[in-house]
């Protein structure tokens, strides 16, 4: 039997699934961001293309974001 891995998760069936996943992801990484939520508008009844809002960050934030894209095989960041 294969080993399941969490990239073999499938996606998110809904925006607030989506960011909650993102959250929980950025957090084992140590990285937060604060203003992470389910876009007001495109959310606002429950569209399935709803869009997800990663806010705004400061550069501490940013910098850590981007060495765990890095790690990740992110190279282009």
């Amino acid at each position: 039997m294969a080993e399941t891995t969490k990239s073999d998760r499938p996606p998110a069936r809904t925006a607030p699934e989506a960011v909650e996943r993102l959250r929980t992801a950025l957090g084992g990484a140590g990285i937060v961001l604060p203003s992470l939520r389910v876009d007001p508008v495109t959310g606002a009844h429950g569209d399935p293309y709803a869009l997800v809002d990663l806010g705004r960050c400061n550069l501490g934030v940013a910098s850590r974001l981007a060495a765990a894209l890095e790690v990740c095989g992110g190279d282009d960041v």
